[in-house]
């Protein structure tokens, strides 16, 4: 089997390079960055750049399936022009693989894509499936939508599509890990708000391994990709201090604190949603972190 995956070279893409190798898949991949280019027997890199709708069509030559990564991060502060750069980053590279499938005539017969639990509402109290149909007013809940919306176009070519709604992703080196335990490890940590806001977490292993386990299995729909224990703000932030052996002794950070720190933002440490896991366990996926205590342990210990 050989699958093109857009984003390889990011986070989450990295180690599903990592986990496609290990199960004896071979990995093509697009970078916009002729310095990441490489051939070798199971790893061969085709340049792109969606920008200027320019893409290596030989990327396409052999692959079964596409894993889909691409996308600007949602960590930078959001100004008009980026947040440009956040949707058409999502939704115009999906247009421009879908437009060069067609004009070539390749056969691909399945597209998994990343997604985001930002497209459900924020709440305190709701437990989403993925048969939810409320759609997040929020800046990310309309990115979602639209994204979602994109990739379904992959349909009109033939290709069975899945997306994974991805939550919060814990990561040693990247993501949004680092930034949490910062002020932690300098005893300065504290939960935002009133800190009952669900996080649904993911570990990036975990992660990957869905998204290989996905085009093993041949998913179809919408699938969460988060791991079966969702915890609030505060659970969180007492986590990661007992295995960092740091204290907290300040009061929770006020939501206008964070505001006038990064602007509209500020909402990634605000929103709540309690994300259920069930569908993918019912495909036989099997979690290696299931709570959040051995997963920080992995990460930060």
């Amino acid at each position: 089997m050989t699958v093109l995956i857009t984003g390889a070279t990011g986070l989450i893409g990295q180690e599903i390079v990592k986990q496609c190798h290990a199960a004896g898949i071979n990995v093509h991949y697009l970078t916009t960055s002729k310095s990441k280019l490489s051939t070798e027997p199971n790893y061969k890199g085709f340049y792109w750049n969606p920008n200027k709708n320019e893409i290596d069509h030989n990327c396409f030559k052999g692959v079964n399936s596409i894993i889909n990564m691409v996308g600007a991060s949602i960590s930078k502060r959001w100004t008009d022009a980026y947040k440009k750069e956040i949707l058409d980053s999502r939704t115009k590279t999906a247009q421009l693989l879908q437009d060069t499938i067609k004009a070539h005539n390749y056969n691909i017969e399945q597209v998994v894509s990343a997604s985001a639990i930002g497209i459900y509402p924020s709440s305190l109290v709701k437990y989403y499936e993925e048969i939810e149909t409320e759609i997040s007013d929020s800046f990310l809940g309309q990115v979602v939508d639209q994204w979602e919306a994109a990739v379904d176009g992959f349909k009109s070519l033939g290709c069975k599509v899945a997306k994974i709604r991805i939550g919060l992703v814990l990561a040693k080196d990247g993501g949004a890990l680092p930034e949490i335990v910062k002020p932690i490890k300098f005893g300065a940590g504290a939960a935002f708000g009133n800190g009952k806001q669900w996080q649904s977490w993911i570990h990036v292993k975990d992660l990957a391994s869905l998204f290989v386990y996905a085009i093993q299995h041949n998913f179809e729909g919408i699938y969460n990709g988060v791991a079966p224990n969702p915890v609030s703000n505060k659970e969180l932030t007492k986590a990661a201090a007992r295995v960092l052996k740091r204290p907290l002794i300040l009061p929770n950070i006020p939501k206008f604190v964070m505001k006038l720190i990064l602007g509209e933002m500020h909402i990634l440490l605000f929103e709540s949603q309690r994300v259920c896991s069930k569908k993918v366990e019912s495909e036989g996926f099997d979690f290696k972190f299931v709570n959040l205590r051995p997963a920080l342990e992995d990460l930060l210990a």
